[in-house]
């Protein structure tokens, strides 16, 4: 494999020969590459890399000066374009200053080498005690504690540091991120982390030595912790639908959303007692509802653009189709129930299916919609502060090609000939966030944004939940209009 190691450089002319004549021969015989990039340094941290580069000739070695200072992640984002480029298998991260042990390089290359990971991170706090020794101030050891186990509870990984600047990549695995577009600062090398993780990538870690001397650290600490903290706090949003899914990203395509309060949950307190009934769920995604509908003892038909792994197992019938262009014949009609579970706004005209959908229903039947509330305070802030912007799911999610008030979502209805005949609202969508079976939350916060709803739904309810039924007469099919 081709290994190349990336060493950034900044004001490091009097440590940056040693950390190179560190690197073992043994270590150094694997090398096909070491690129030494000076950040703009403002000393002579240049004109060392280039005199070592005509005086040694134990590597092939490439400098490179940046014109203008590109920032510790921008520098490393260079340094990757470069390892993607050039046909680079493993790169190295190495930093100028000493701070990182060239010597144990060898190390940190093997787990990539023999197949075990896709990253390797230099810890020096797998030993306990060890980060001490080396000579880590107290107050770095304490940050770097507390940070690591606030990040590992916020991901759910289990990493023993998560701020050594000592790493090796499968250039394969940095392609498929999103890197470039990362922070140019010194939390770029969170954001990595936090990418690996949400691409499921096998990260592995290994002890290295921890030493300070007399190299110049440039990093605000409380900046630095600020930084890292929000970008973390932003994967566990991402993981949850919310941001663009750069740091986090959901992995399931549609969320089942099973408690009372969620607009699942809603649909099947309005059905809950009422005898078998013929239901034709429309936009039924992976089939949860329809499955437990079904097992509450309804008889499900579900339609929707894509077939789900096993969804035909969680209804009665499936059929795919493109409810853009309406709802098949195959379907059928006669329906007791017609459900549209949050798919009117992914459609250009809402109105249309709604219209279709209360076509499928017998005399005595109804059609229960739900829509996200574009009214809410979450996008009313997000569009106030300036920052409107679109998730992956939720009330901005990327895919809404309409977006309701709810005084938008009973208009369009009526121009669908429905009229109303009951409605729930739902509060924050705590199961998407993981936080539905959290006592605390589900508690405390979930029991004050209930009462919110119920008293300024428009403001407070996350998605608005109606009933409706077919005016006096029944709707005319959509071909006979």
């Amino acid at each position: 494999m081709k290994v190349g190691v990336l060493v950034v450089a900044y004001n490091a002319e009097s440590t940056l020969e040693a950390v190179l004549d560190r690197i073992p021969d043994a270590t150094q015989l694997q090398l096909a590459e070491v690129l030494v990039q000076d950040d703009h340094s403002t000393d002579d941290t240049h004109a060392v890399a280039q005199e070592y580069h005509g005086n040694n000739p134990r590597f092939h070695l490439t400098v490179v000066r940046h014109p203008q200072n590109l920032g510790y992640g921008g520098n490393q984002k260079a340094g990757y374009t470069y390892a993607i480029n050039h046909g680079w298998d493993v790169v190295v991260l190495l930093h100028g200053d000493g701070q990182y042990a060239p010597e144990v390089m060898g190390e940190i290359i093997a787990p990539i080498l023999d197949g075990d990971a896709d990253a390797v991170f230099g810890s020096r706090m797998m030993h306990r005690g060890q980060a001490l020794k080396g000579g880590m101030p107290m107050y770095k050891y304490v940050g770097n504690r507390i940070l690591s186990t606030t990040q590992n509870a916020l991901t759910g990984l289990q990493l023993s540091e998560w701020h050594s600047g000592y790493r090796a990549y499968r250039v394969s695995a940095l392609e498929q991120l999103p890197f470039v577009g990362n922070s140019d600062g010194f939390d770029f090398d969170t954001e990595i982390i936090l990418q690996l993780a949400a691409a499921q990538m096998n990260i592995v870690e290994v002890s290295i030595p921890t030493y300070y001397g007399d190299e110049i650290c440039h990093v605000n600490g409380l900046e630095y912790a600020k930084d890292v903290v929000i970008d973390t706090v932003r994967y566990r949003l991402g993981r949850s639908g919310f941001g663009s899914g750069r740091l986090g990203r959901v992995t399931e395509p549609y969320a089942f959303k099973p408690s009372p309060y969620s607009s699942h949950g809603r649909i099947l307190q309005m059905v809950q007692g009422r005898p078998p009934l013929r239901i034709l769920d429309v936009g039924c995604g992976p089939g949860w509802l329809a499955a437990a509908l079904t097992e509450a003892g309804h008889t499900v038909v579900g339609v929707d653009i894509a077939e789900a792994d096993g969804v035909r197992d969680r209804m009665s019938r499936f059929v795919q189709a493109d409810l853009s262009q309406g709802i098949p014949d195959e379907v059928g009609d006669d329906f007791d129930l017609v459900i549209g579970a949050d798919i009117i706004e992914h459609l250009a005209d809402p109105a249309e299916l709604l219209g279709d959908m209360a076509s499928r229903v017998h005399a005595h039947g109804s059609v229960i919609a739900s829509v996200p509330n574009i009214s809410h305070w979450y996008p009313r802030f997000r569009i106030t502060a300036g920052r409107f912007d679109y998730d992956q799911r939720g009330v901005l999610d990327a895919t809404h090609l309409r977006f309701f008030t709810r005084r938008r979502f009973l208009r369009v209805a009526d121009e669908a000939g429905l009229e109303h005949v009951a409605h729930r609202h739902t509060g924050l969508p705590l199961d998407a966030l993981g936080l539905s079976d959290h006592a605390l939350v589900a508690g405390t916060i979930g029991r004050a944004d209930r009462l919110l709803v119920k008293w300024w739904p428009t403001m407070f309810a996350y998605q608005f939940v109606y009933e409706f039924r077919p005016w006096r007469g029944g709707a005319l099919r959509n071909d006979a209009r």
